[in-house]
């Protein structure tokens, strides 16, 4: 039985025939199922990329932009199958269980050598996690008092470069082995601070790290080369062609970002670092 698509999903699929370009020019036969497309996320998928795990609603930024790119490949909500991949697995060679995957994949040279990206679909904003305790302290959101915090990073993630050009601190941050050990060290005192996307650094502060806080946010605009997320692919995939014009004819017509204001506003009350 076919999950029921939500009235948010029926809204986003509402592209003009002019606008959409039907499956049969583009995408036959470069699919892993002939007449479907098969869409990954992670396992679970997390606030605000995907509502309440369940991509199929339609529902968080990337399930939204999702369904569009979609659409606008000429395949109906129906024709949309997901599945559920891992980040680690799923930027590795080989052959991949969908046809594009999509959980806040950086684009990286490295990572172009044994996997295929689309066109970016957002680039970032990155914002300073920290906790009550380093705020109550006297942290601020200005250079001058970043630069005297202790920093943490994930080794090899791309808030590593952004960290040394953007912040430049007096002391070398700690180097973790992914995420979730920078956010257990940033709970255990060992750190500070650490630099996450936004949206991800929203939800961290909310549900992950106790007493979590945003202490400011660098836009994208303010960053020489700004976190891009890509959809991801495997390596010389025939659909690539057919996901990077659906990409491109969504931002021309600005429908990728009347997504990003539904699900990502600006609106967050999050300071911009000066």
């Amino acid at each position: 039985m076919k999950p029921r698509i939500s009235m948010a999903v029926s809204l986003m699929l509402s592209v003009s025939a002019g606008t959409a370009f039907a499956a049969d020019q583009c995408a036959t036969g470069k699919t892993l199922e002939a007449g479907k497309l098969t869409i990954a996320t992670g396992n679970p998928a997390y606030f605000p990329w995907v509502i309440d795990d369940a991509p199929e609603q339609g529902k968080g930024f990337e399930a939204a932009v999702a369904y569009a790119v979609a659409a606008e490949m000429g395949f109906e909500s129906d024709d949309v199958v997901w599945v559920r991949a891992g980040f680690d697995e799923s930027i590795q060679p080989g052959a991949k269980n969908f046809d594009f995957n999509l959980q806040q994949f950086s684009i990286t040279d490295d990572r172009e050598k044994v996997i295929d990206f689309s066109l970016p679909y957002y680039s970032s904003a990155m914002a300073v996690l920290t906790t009550k305790a380093v705020v109550d302290a006297g942290a601020e959101p200005t250079l001058a008092s970043l630069k005297t915090l202790k920093w943490g990073a994930g080794a090899g993630y791309t808030a590593v470069p952004v960290l040394t050009d953007l912040v430049a601190p007096d002391s070398d941050a700690l180097l973790y082995n992914d995420n979730t050990d920078v956010t257990a060290a940033i709970q255990a005192g060992q750190i500070d601070v650490a630099l996450f996307d936004l949206p991800t650094a929203l939800y961290l502060a909310a549900v992950v790290v106790d007493g979590g806080v945003i202490l400011g946010q660098f836009p994208a605009d303010r960053m020489e080369n700004p976190d891009r997320f890509g959809m991801l692919m495997e390596q010389d995939s025939a659909l690539k062609a057919c996901v990077d014009e659906a990409i491109a004819a969504l931002t021309s017509n600005g429908k990728l970002a009347e997504i990003e204001a539904t699900w990502l506003s600006e609106s967050t009350g999050v300071p911009v670092i000066k």
